[in-house]
């Protein structure tokens, strides 16, 4: 599902769940832009780029995060890393995550987003799990979907929740930096950690080990 355009309205309403002031999120991010800053630099329409990601046709600020730190991990590090005919642990290049920090963000203020969880949360967007499930080579038709359900829902409408792909029992978010206002996320109380040393690369491996990966060391850099 998913390759065509979405219809001329919703065929539903889409819900809000309230994330409550105080929620924590964690987001896997480049070290040179701070954990509180969307991403402003829109996608392109048909290459790259993310899920939700802003582009030229509906330019946003965005701000991907996950309710739990594997979470976030999973879906910004375990994309497009197979598992193998082999019980070794699947290797992530060295390069993915060169520059990168973990960080740990408080909401100051509750934010409404809309929930793409449920079967009936994607029925009144038109949609069903694909939505949240596709590949990266599908992207550029999932932003098209987002943009469309971003105009449909409403301005009071701040993001979208849905169940990470490779963490299922947590959740992944995109918040839209147009519809939150300065000051809604701030830094919590814990110290980020920078993947690229030593012991930033140790922090990720022991979480990584659950999930049959790791990143090599240095020395061993793909």
């Amino acid at each position: 599902m998913g390759r065509f355009p979405p219809p001329p309205a919703l065929p539903g309403t889409p819900r809000r769940h309230v994330l409550a002031a105080g929620t924590l999120l964690y987001r896997v991010h480049s070290a040179r832009r701070a954990a509180t800053a969307f991403n402003p630099v829109p996608a392109h329409c048909l290459y790259g780029g993310g899920r939700f990601d802003g582009t030229r046709c509906d330019p946003y600020g965005y701000l991907y995060a996950g309710l739990t730190v594997e979470a976030a991990i999973c879906e910004t590090l375990l994309r497009s890393v197979p598992f193998e005919a082999s019980d070794r642990p699947r290797l992530l290049p060295r390069r993915t995550v060169r520059g990168r920090r973990v960080s740990v963000l408080r909401l100051a203020r509750e934010v409404r987003v809309v929930p793409l969880v449920s079967g009936r949360d994607l029925a009144a967007v038109g949609q069903d799990s694909w939505l949240v499930q596709a590949e990266a080579a599908e992207y550029p038709f999932t932003r098209d979907w987002g943009h469309w359900i971003r105009a449909g829902a409403g301005p009071d409408a701040q993001g979208f929740l849905w169940p990470s792909k490779r963490e299922p029992a947590d959740r992944a978010l995109v918040l839209f930096g147009d519809r939150c206002a300065d000051g809604t996320l701030v830094n919590a109380d814990v110290p980020p950690v920078d993947l690229d040393t030593p012991r930033g690369t140790g922090w990720l491996n022991a979480v990584l080990e659950g999930y049959l990966a790791a990143v090599p060391p240095e020395s061993g850099a793909a």
